[in-house]
């Protein structure tokens, strides 16, 4: 080998075509967040229609996507707007409270704001992956999601005791409420933890709903904007 010739760099891995970001927009108030819940109520009527209509869009994309091994571009695109729009209003609201600006009442991409999330339109899918995936292959993934998203209810017959066991992005969320009441400054590494948990649960929404073939990593990826890989 020349000793001229420089070494051939180690490839990088791709970085994964969902990408979700979230930039803390410090400062924020020590009180706005205890009405948040009311100011975003109009995001909340406007998304339960938004996502009826996800999900049928999805339907029709599947039998698009088994036919022709094709996303319908339009529909690709409205379904992506929906996810986008919902995570705004989830990072202004309680899944991680990191911006006091309101969100905008839009389907499209937006620099300006402090949250954003795009997928990357795949020109082919698998006919055969489609379906499976959503179902079968990403069972795993559901099972972590749901672990870190979702409460638990302990429930023993015999004593008729319960307990209620918060969600893990809850209680990080709730920390940081706090911290927010008492000191005016979000926990950077709580902050951190509460985007790795929310961009888990956008990866796997995406390769569920059929917008990509690509399998979601098993791995926390934290911090405000997807890793330089």
């Amino acid at each position: 080998m020349n000793p001229e010739t420089p070494a051939a760099e180690p490839k990088r891995p791709a970085a994964y075509p969902v990408q979700l970001r979230g930039d803390l927009d410090e400062p924020l108030s020590r009180w706005l967040w205890l009405v948040k819940w009311i100011l975003a109520i109009p995001h909340y009527l406007i998304l339960i229609l938004l996502w009826i209509g996800f999900l049928l869009l999805t339907i029709v994309a599947f039998f698009a996507i088994l036919i022709t091994g094709k996303y319908p571009r339009s529909l690709f695109d409205i379904n992506v707007g929906i996810m986008r729009w919902s995570w705004r209003v989830l990072f202004y609201s309680y899944n991680a409270l990191g911006t006091d600006r309101y969100p905008p009442f839009s389907l499209h991409s937006d620099d300006t704001y402090p949250a954003d999330l795009s997928v990357e339109y795949p020109e082919q899918l698998s006919r055969g992956l489609v379906l499976v995936k959503w179902w079968l292959l990403a069972i795993p993934h559901y099972l972590i999601v749901w672990a870190m998203t979702s409460g638990t209810l302990v429930i023993d017959v015999d004593s008729d005791y319960f307990n209620f066991m918060p969600a893990l992005l809850d209680v990080l969320v709730l920390i940081a409420a706090i911290a927010l009441l008492f000191t005016a400054r979000y926990p950077r590494g709580v902050f951190d933890f509460v985007l790795g948990v929310n961009r888990w649960y956008y990866r796997v929404l995406a390769y569920a709903a059929l917008l990509r073939d690509d399998y979601p990593p098993f791995r926390l990826d934290q911090g405000a904007r997807e890793p330089a890989l």
